[in-house]
Protein backbone atom coordinates (compact mmCIF):
# COMPACT_ATOMS: atom_id res chain seq x y z
CA UNK A 1 0.00 0.00 0.00
CA UNK A 2 1.15 3.84 -0.77
CA UNK A 3 0.76 5.51 2.54
CA UNK A 4 0.69 9.24 2.43
CA UNK A 5 1.13 11.63 5.13
CA UNK A 6 -2.20 13.72 5.59
CA UNK A 7 -4.73 13.77 8.28
CA UNK A 8 -7.00 12.87 5.59
CA UNK A 9 -5.73 9.55 4.72
CA UNK A 10 -5.22 8.41 8.24
CA UNK A 11 -9.38 9.63 8.72
CA UNK A 12 -10.07 7.31 5.36
CA UNK A 13 -8.01 4.19 6.39
CA UNK A 14 -10.10 4.45 10.05
CA UNK A 15 -13.18 4.69 8.41
CA UNK A 16 -12.71 1.98 6.14
CA UNK A 17 -11.56 0.06 9.40
CA UNK A 18 -14.02 -2.97 10.50
CA UNK A 19 -12.37 -3.09 13.81
CA UNK A 20 -13.06 0.63 14.74
CA UNK A 21 -15.94 0.44 16.20
CA UNK A 22 -13.99 -1.25 19.14
CA UNK A 23 -12.47 1.80 20.15
CA UNK A 24 -15.76 3.17 21.72
CA UNK A 25 -15.57 0.18 23.90
CA UNK A 26 -12.71 1.20 25.83
CA UNK A 27 -12.37 4.28 28.25
CA UNK A 28 -9.40 6.66 27.32
CA UNK A 29 -7.62 8.98 29.83
CA UNK A 30 -7.71 12.41 29.36
CA UNK A 31 -5.46 15.07 29.06
CA UNK A 32 -5.81 18.98 27.82
CA UNK A 33 -9.69 18.38 27.74
CA UNK A 34 -9.84 15.58 25.30
CA UNK A 35 -8.59 12.28 24.66
CA UNK A 36 -5.14 10.74 24.78
CA UNK A 37 -3.05 9.85 21.91
CA UNK A 38 -2.52 6.46 24.51
CA UNK A 39 0.06 3.88 22.46
CA UNK A 40 0.92 2.33 25.97
CA UNK A 41 -0.87 -0.77 25.34
CA UNK A 42 2.83 -2.52 25.77
CA UNK A 43 3.20 -1.46 29.30
CA UNK A 44 -0.85 -1.37 30.32
CA UNK A 45 -4.35 -1.92 27.78
CA UNK A 46 -7.09 0.55 28.60
CA UNK A 47 -10.17 -0.41 30.61
CA UNK A 48 -12.86 -1.93 28.49
CA UNK A 49 -16.23 -0.26 29.42
CA UNK A 50 -17.39 -3.37 30.25
CA UNK A 51 -15.46 -4.27 33.31
CA UNK A 52 -17.39 -2.57 35.38
CA UNK A 53 -20.87 -4.20 34.94
CA UNK A 54 -18.50 -7.49 35.00
CA UNK A 55 -17.41 -6.57 38.59
CA UNK A 56 -20.61 -5.67 39.94
CA UNK A 57 -22.04 -8.97 38.13
CA UNK A 58 -19.49 -10.62 41.20
CA UNK A 59 -20.09 -8.54 43.33
CA UNK A 60 -23.74 -9.01 43.40
CA UNK A 61 -23.30 -13.15 43.05
CA UNK A 62 -21.07 -12.57 46.28
CA UNK A 63 -23.96 -10.57 47.94
CA UNK A 64 -26.75 -13.18 47.31
CA UNK A 65 -24.90 -16.34 47.50
CA UNK A 66 -22.15 -15.90 49.83
CA UNK A 67 -19.90 -19.60 49.44
CA UNK A 68 -22.55 -20.80 47.07
CA UNK A 69 -21.76 -18.50 44.38
CA UNK A 70 -18.94 -21.43 43.57
CA UNK A 71 -22.09 -22.94 42.20
CA UNK A 72 -25.06 -21.00 42.03
CA UNK A 73 -23.15 -17.65 40.81
CA UNK A 74 -24.63 -16.52 36.97
CA UNK A 75 -20.24 -17.90 36.14
CA UNK A 76 -20.21 -20.58 38.78
CA UNK A 77 -16.45 -19.78 40.71
CA UNK A 78 -15.75 -23.75 40.74
CA UNK A 79 -14.85 -22.87 37.30
CA UNK A 80 -13.69 -19.33 36.74
CA UNK A 81 -10.46 -20.07 35.46
CA UNK A 82 -11.61 -21.84 32.30
CA UNK A 83 -13.97 -18.63 31.35
CA UNK A 84 -10.34 -17.12 30.54
CA UNK A 85 -8.71 -20.28 29.27
CA UNK A 86 -11.00 -21.05 26.11
CA UNK A 87 -10.84 -17.38 24.40
CA UNK A 88 -7.75 -18.06 24.98
CA UNK A 89 -7.48 -21.11 22.60
CA UNK A 90 -6.83 -18.94 19.37
CA UNK A 91 -4.32 -16.48 20.09
CA UNK A 92 -2.08 -19.52 21.19
CA UNK A 93 -2.81 -22.01 18.85
CA UNK A 94 -3.51 -24.61 22.01
CA UNK A 95 -5.97 -27.18 23.25
CA UNK A 96 -7.85 -25.78 26.48
CA UNK A 97 -6.35 -28.74 28.84
CA UNK A 98 -2.53 -27.27 27.84
CA UNK A 99 -3.62 -23.60 29.15
CA UNK A 100 -4.37 -22.22 32.64
CA UNK A 101 -5.03 -18.83 34.04
CA UNK A 102 -3.67 -18.49 37.12
CA UNK A 103 -1.18 -16.79 39.91
CA UNK A 104 1.38 -13.84 37.92
CA UNK A 105 3.65 -13.93 35.22
CA UNK A 106 7.14 -14.45 37.25
CA UNK A 107 5.26 -16.80 40.11
CA UNK A 108 4.26 -18.82 37.22
CA UNK A 109 7.72 -18.65 35.47
CA UNK A 110 9.27 -19.58 38.78
CA UNK A 111 6.21 -22.80 39.09
CA UNK A 112 7.58 -23.89 35.01
CA UNK A 113 11.41 -23.79 35.97
CA UNK A 114 10.93 -25.68 38.67
CA UNK A 115 8.83 -28.24 36.53
CA UNK A 116 11.54 -28.07 33.50
CA UNK A 117 14.35 -26.81 34.57
CA UNK A 118 16.13 -30.13 36.14
CA UNK A 119 19.91 -29.92 35.96
CA UNK A 120 22.29 -32.63 36.48
CA UNK A 121 26.37 -31.86 36.76
CA UNK A 122 26.54 -32.22 32.66
CA UNK A 123 23.13 -30.39 31.81
CA UNK A 124 22.67 -27.23 33.73
CA UNK A 125 23.02 -24.67 31.61
CA UNK A 126 20.08 -22.00 30.76
CA UNK A 127 20.28 -19.91 26.85
CA UNK A 128 18.47 -16.79 27.15
CA UNK A 129 18.44 -13.51 25.01
CA UNK A 130 20.80 -10.83 26.88
CA UNK A 131 18.83 -7.45 27.96
CA UNK A 132 15.90 -9.75 28.70
CA UNK A 133 13.03 -8.14 31.05
CA UNK A 134 14.61 -7.86 34.18
CA UNK A 135 12.21 -10.62 36.27
CA UNK A 136 13.18 -13.08 33.85
CA UNK A 137 16.52 -12.26 34.53
CA UNK A 138 16.11 -12.49 38.49
CA UNK A 139 13.77 -15.70 38.05
CA UNK A 140 16.80 -17.81 36.02
CA UNK A 141 19.73 -16.30 38.25
CA UNK A 142 17.72 -17.73 41.53
CA UNK A 143 16.65 -20.58 40.41
CA UNK A 144 19.97 -21.80 39.12
CA UNK A 145 21.35 -20.67 42.57
CA UNK A 146 18.60 -22.91 43.97
CA UNK A 147 20.60 -25.79 42.84
CA UNK A 148 23.59 -25.04 43.71
CA UNK A 149 25.12 -23.52 40.50
CA UNK A 150 26.62 -20.21 39.67
CA UNK A 151 25.20 -18.04 37.37
CA UNK A 152 28.08 -17.03 35.54
CA UNK A 153 28.77 -20.46 34.33
CA UNK A 154 25.33 -21.90 34.11
CA UNK A 155 23.16 -19.06 32.35
CA UNK A 156 24.70 -18.19 28.72
CA UNK A 157 22.91 -14.72 26.98
CA UNK A 158 22.82 -13.89 23.10
CA UNK A 159 23.58 -10.85 22.16
CA UNK A 160 23.80 -8.88 19.00
CA UNK A 161 26.74 -8.30 17.43
CA UNK A 162 28.73 -5.37 17.78
CA UNK A 163 27.29 -2.25 16.01
CA UNK A 164 23.84 -3.75 16.26
CA UNK A 165 20.27 -3.81 18.40
CA UNK A 166 18.58 -6.68 16.90
CA UNK A 167 19.69 -10.68 18.02
CA UNK A 168 20.05 -12.69 14.72
CA UNK A 169 18.47 -16.16 14.75
CA UNK A 170 21.26 -17.95 13.29
CA UNK A 171 23.73 -16.95 16.75
CA UNK A 172 20.59 -18.48 18.76
CA UNK A 173 20.75 -21.38 16.89
CA UNK A 174 24.96 -21.66 16.64
CA UNK A 175 24.84 -21.47 20.75
CA UNK A 176 22.59 -23.87 21.17
CA UNK A 177 24.51 -26.56 19.13
CA UNK A 178 27.59 -25.86 20.82
CA UNK A 179 25.66 -26.29 23.92
CA UNK A 180 24.19 -29.19 23.17
CA UNK A 181 25.95 -31.53 25.85
CA UNK A 182 25.29 -29.24 28.45
CA UNK A 183 21.91 -27.36 27.90
CA UNK A 184 19.09 -27.92 29.92
CA UNK A 185 16.26 -24.96 29.19
CA UNK A 186 16.40 -22.36 26.44
CA UNK A 187 14.20 -19.46 27.75
CA UNK A 188 13.25 -16.97 25.56
CA UNK A 189 11.25 -13.93 26.03
CA UNK A 190 8.84 -14.47 22.58
CA UNK A 191 9.46 -10.76 21.76
CA UNK A 192 12.19 -8.57 23.79
CA UNK A 193 10.57 -5.82 25.83
CA UNK A 194 13.02 -3.35 24.71
CA UNK A 195 13.78 -3.60 21.07
CA UNK A 196 10.34 -5.30 20.33
CA UNK A 197 12.52 -8.24 18.25
CA UNK A 198 9.78 -11.29 17.71
CA UNK A 199 11.64 -14.23 18.00
CA UNK A 200 11.71 -17.31 16.18
CA UNK A 201 9.94 -19.17 18.18
CA UNK A 202 9.25 -22.58 16.20
CA UNK A 203 12.87 -22.47 15.05
CA UNK A 204 14.50 -22.18 18.28
CA UNK A 205 11.96 -24.73 19.76
CA UNK A 206 13.36 -27.57 17.45
CA UNK A 207 17.35 -26.66 17.97
CA UNK A 208 16.72 -26.63 21.92
CA UNK A 209 14.98 -29.90 21.06
CA UNK A 210 17.66 -31.61 19.09
CA UNK A 211 20.54 -30.33 21.90
CA UNK A 212 18.10 -32.65 24.67
CA UNK A 213 16.93 -29.47 26.10
CA UNK A 214 13.24 -28.04 26.77
CA UNK A 215 12.27 -24.64 25.51
CA UNK A 216 10.28 -22.27 27.20
CA UNK A 217 8.86 -18.61 26.44
CA UNK A 218 7.83 -15.91 28.14
CA UNK A 219 4.88 -14.32 26.20
CA UNK A 220 4.16 -11.37 28.30
CA UNK A 221 4.66 -9.15 25.23
CA UNK A 222 2.41 -11.53 22.64
CA UNK A 223 -0.03 -12.15 24.43
CA UNK A 224 -3.14 -10.52 22.36
CA UNK A 225 -0.45 -9.39 19.70
CA UNK A 226 0.82 -12.01 17.74
CA UNK A 227 -1.00 -15.27 17.29
CA UNK A 228 1.38 -18.37 18.04
CA UNK A 229 0.80 -22.02 17.50
CA UNK A 230 2.36 -23.36 21.15
CA UNK A 231 0.74 -26.48 20.35
CA UNK A 232 1.86 -27.13 16.71
CA UNK A 233 5.34 -25.43 17.40
CA UNK A 234 5.49 -28.33 19.92
CA UNK A 235 6.83 -25.63 22.83
CA UNK A 236 7.22 -27.15 25.96
CA UNK A 237 6.02 -24.51 28.10
CA UNK A 238 5.49 -20.62 28.01
CA UNK A 239 4.06 -18.10 30.32
CA UNK A 240 2.63 -14.35 30.30
CA UNK A 241 0.67 -11.39 32.05
CA UNK A 242 -2.56 -10.45 31.15
CA UNK A 243 -2.29 -6.68 31.77
CA UNK A 244 -0.92 -5.54 28.65
CA UNK A 245 -2.17 -5.82 25.10
CA UNK A 246 -5.10 -8.26 26.94
CA UNK A 247 -6.42 -5.39 28.79
CA UNK A 248 -7.24 -7.57 31.98
CA UNK A 249 -6.00 -4.53 34.85
CA UNK A 250 -2.80 -3.43 36.70
CA UNK A 251 -1.38 -6.93 38.18
CA UNK A 252 -3.87 -9.02 36.27
CA UNK A 253 -3.69 -12.49 36.46
CA UNK A 254 -1.19 -14.49 34.52
CA UNK A 255 -1.25 -17.73 32.99
CA UNK A 256 0.78 -20.62 31.54
CA UNK A 257 0.66 -23.15 28.27
CA UNK A 258 2.05 -26.22 29.12
CA UNK A 259 2.17 -28.80 26.00
CA UNK A 260 -0.48 -31.59 26.11
CA UNK A 261 2.51 -34.39 26.51
CA UNK A 262 3.48 -33.14 29.63
CA UNK A 263 0.31 -31.84 30.98
CA UNK A 264 -0.82 -35.30 30.25
CA UNK A 265 1.79 -37.08 31.98
CA UNK A 266 0.91 -37.53 36.05
CA UNK A 267 4.43 -38.41 36.47
CA UNK A 268 5.68 -35.06 35.17
CA UNK A 269 6.97 -32.95 38.33
CA UNK A 270 5.73 -30.13 39.68
CA UNK A 271 4.54 -28.51 42.58
CA UNK A 272 0.94 -29.25 43.95
CA UNK A 273 -1.63 -27.44 45.23
CA UNK A 274 -5.34 -28.12 45.85
CA UNK A 275 -6.90 -26.89 42.86
CA UNK A 276 -4.61 -28.53 40.79
CA UNK A 277 -5.14 -31.87 42.21
CA UNK A 278 -7.65 -34.34 39.98
CA UNK A 279 -11.27 -32.45 40.21
CA UNK A 280 -13.12 -35.49 41.00
CA UNK A 281 -10.81 -36.17 44.31
CA UNK A 282 -10.22 -32.95 45.16
CA UNK A 283 -13.31 -32.36 48.17
CA UNK A 284 -12.28 -35.58 49.96
CA UNK A 285 -9.53 -34.28 51.44
CA UNK A 286 -7.24 -36.95 51.38
CA UNK A 287 -3.59 -37.35 51.17
CA UNK A 288 -1.24 -37.88 47.77
CA UNK A 289 -1.64 -35.33 45.27
CA UNK A 290 -2.97 -36.84 41.53
CA UNK A 291 -2.94 -33.45 39.32
CA UNK A 292 -5.23 -33.08 36.70
CA UNK A 293 -3.93 -34.70 33.55
CA UNK A 294 -4.04 -31.05 32.02
CA UNK A 295 -2.21 -27.58 32.28
CA UNK A 296 -4.48 -26.88 34.80
CA UNK A 297 -2.43 -29.81 37.25
CA UNK A 298 -0.18 -26.56 37.64
CA UNK A 299 -2.86 -24.41 39.86
CA UNK A 300 -2.20 -24.05 43.19
CA UNK A 301 -4.80 -22.44 44.76
CA UNK A 302 -9.03 -21.25 44.47
CA UNK A 303 -9.68 -18.98 41.17
CA UNK A 304 -8.77 -15.79 42.26
CA UNK A 305 -12.70 -14.40 40.55
CA UNK A 306 -11.61 -10.50 41.19
CA UNK A 307 -8.27 -10.90 39.47
CA UNK A 308 -9.82 -12.51 36.28
CA UNK A 309 -12.87 -10.45 36.03
CA UNK A 310 -11.48 -8.13 33.79
CA UNK A 311 -10.16 -10.35 31.87
CA UNK A 312 -12.78 -12.22 31.04
CA UNK A 313 -14.71 -9.06 30.39
CA UNK A 314 -11.44 -8.24 28.24
CA UNK A 315 -11.37 -11.50 26.05
CA UNK A 316 -15.53 -11.17 24.74
CA UNK A 317 -13.99 -8.12 22.92
CA UNK A 318 -11.17 -10.08 21.62
CA UNK A 319 -13.46 -12.68 20.42
CA UNK A 320 -15.81 -10.55 18.49
CA UNK A 321 -12.75 -8.78 17.20
CA UNK A 322 -10.95 -12.18 16.05
CA UNK A 323 -7.25 -11.92 16.43
CA UNK A 324 -6.45 -12.54 12.72
CA UNK A 325 -8.16 -9.58 11.87
CA UNK A 326 -6.59 -7.81 14.97
CA UNK A 327 -2.96 -8.80 14.03
CA UNK A 328 -3.64 -7.37 10.42
CA UNK A 329 -4.27 -3.94 11.57
CA UNK A 330 -1.58 -4.35 13.63
CA UNK A 331 0.85 -4.45 10.66
CA UNK A 332 -1.13 -1.60 8.94
CA UNK A 333 -0.57 0.90 11.76
CA UNK A 334 3.06 -0.47 12.42
CA UNK A 335 4.26 0.06 9.02
CA UNK A 336 2.07 3.38 8.52
CA UNK A 337 3.82 4.65 11.46
CA UNK A 338 7.21 3.44 10.22
CA UNK A 339 6.44 5.34 7.24
CA UNK A 340 5.80 8.52 8.71
CA UNK A 341 8.64 8.43 11.09
CA UNK A 342 10.85 8.00 8.04
CA UNK A 343 9.14 11.51 6.98
CA UNK A 344 10.68 13.09 10.10
CA UNK A 345 13.92 15.93 10.05
CA UNK A 346 15.90 17.54 12.75
CA UNK A 347 15.64 14.84 15.20
CA UNK A 348 18.33 12.33 15.72
CA UNK A 349 16.80 8.80 16.23
CA UNK A 350 16.66 5.49 14.90
CA UNK A 351 14.06 2.73 14.81
CA UNK A 352 15.38 -0.55 15.95
CA UNK A 353 12.22 -2.76 15.81
CA UNK A 354 12.76 -5.14 13.09
CA UNK A 355 11.96 -3.64 9.54
CA UNK A 356 9.76 -6.97 8.68
CA UNK A 357 6.75 -6.66 10.22
CA UNK A 358 6.74 -10.22 10.86
CA UNK A 359 9.48 -10.12 12.81
CA UNK A 360 7.78 -7.80 15.20
CA UNK A 361 4.06 -6.82 17.21
CA UNK A 362 2.64 -3.56 17.95
CA UNK A 363 5.15 -1.83 18.78
CA UNK A 364 8.01 0.43 17.75
CA UNK A 365 11.15 1.15 19.73
CA UNK A 366 12.92 4.58 18.85
CA UNK A 367 16.30 4.83 20.17
CA UNK A 368 17.37 8.47 20.64
CA UNK A 369 20.80 9.62 20.32
CA UNK A 370 20.48 12.22 22.52
CA UNK A 371 18.25 14.18 24.32
CA UNK A 372 15.23 11.43 24.40
CA UNK A 373 14.10 11.98 28.33
CA UNK A 374 13.76 15.83 27.11
CA UNK A 375 11.47 14.79 23.82
CA UNK A 376 9.49 11.53 25.95
CA UNK A 377 8.45 14.79 28.33
CA UNK A 378 7.72 16.91 25.38
CA UNK A 379 5.21 14.28 24.07
CA UNK A 380 3.73 13.47 27.45
CA UNK A 381 3.30 17.51 27.92
CA UNK A 382 1.65 17.33 24.24
CA UNK A 383 -0.89 14.92 25.49
CA UNK A 384 0.86 11.88 24.82
CA UNK A 385 0.93 8.64 26.55
CA UNK A 386 4.48 6.68 25.37
CA UNK A 387 6.95 5.33 27.88
CA UNK A 388 10.66 5.39 28.07
CA UNK A 389 12.87 2.20 28.86
CA UNK A 390 16.47 3.27 29.94
CA UNK A 391 19.26 4.10 28.42
CA UNK A 392 17.83 5.36 25.65
CA UNK A 393 14.30 3.87 24.07
CA UNK A 394 10.70 5.37 23.61
CA UNK A 395 8.45 2.77 23.10
CA UNK A 396 5.08 3.47 21.20
CA UNK A 397 2.56 0.80 20.44
CA UNK A 398 -0.30 1.12 18.47
CA UNK A 399 -3.27 -1.59 19.88
CA UNK A 400 -5.36 -2.31 17.34
CA UNK A 401 -8.31 -3.07 19.24
CA UNK A 402 -8.55 0.32 20.45
CA UNK A 403 -6.25 2.45 18.81
CA UNK A 404 -7.00 4.24 15.05
CA UNK A 405 -4.27 5.67 12.27
CA UNK A 406 -5.38 8.90 13.41
CA UNK A 407 -3.72 8.49 16.72
CA UNK A 408 -0.66 7.21 14.58
CA UNK A 409 -0.73 10.46 13.00
CA UNK A 410 -1.80 12.80 15.30
CA UNK A 411 1.80 11.31 17.75
CA UNK A 412 3.59 12.01 14.40
CA UNK A 413 2.36 15.71 14.29
CA UNK A 414 3.45 15.98 17.48
CA UNK A 415 6.64 14.61 17.37
CA UNK A 416 7.37 16.33 13.50
CA UNK A 417 6.81 20.03 15.90
CA UNK A 418 9.20 19.12 18.46
CA UNK A 419 11.64 18.18 15.75
CA UNK A 420 10.96 21.68 13.95
CA UNK A 421 11.82 23.18 17.16
CA UNK A 422 14.40 21.57 18.64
Amino acid sequence: MEYVATLAFARERDQQDPLHKFRDQFYFPQRNGKDAIYLCGNSLGLQPKNVKGAIEQELADWQQCAVEGYWKAKNPWLYYQQYCSKPLMGLFGASQQELTVMNTLTVNLHLMMLSFYRPNKQRFKVLMEAGAFPSDQYVVETQVKLFGFDPESAVIEVSPRPGESLIRLEDILEIINRESDSLALVLFGGINYYTGQFFDIPAITVAAHKAGAYAGFDLAHVAGNIPVELHNWDVDFAVWCSYKYLNGGPGAVGGAFVHEKHASNRAFLRLGGWWGNEESARFKMEKGFVPKKEAEGWQQSTAQVFNMVSLKASLELFEAAGIGALRSKSIGMTDYLAFLLQQLKGINFQIITPENCNERGAQLSLLFMNSGKEIHQRMTDAGIIVDWREPGVIRVSPAPLYNSYQDVFHFYEIIANIASNA
